[in-house]
């Protein structure tokens, strides 16, 4: 007998640190709000 491995669904995680799209989202803002709080973006960019 053959074992037979379990079908993966399209959604299943390649590897653990797979971040979503949420999460990318989250981290890129607060990584431009410490910018902007830092004084490295301009008062002129931020509307």
């Amino acid at each position: 007998m053959t074992k037979q491995q379990p079908p993966t669904s399209p959604t299943a995680p390649e590897s653990r640190f797979a971040i979503n799209e949420d999460w990318a989202a989250t981290i890129l803002g607060l990584a431009l709000l410490g910018l902007v709080l830092a004084g490295a973006i301009p008062a002129g960019l931020v509307p």
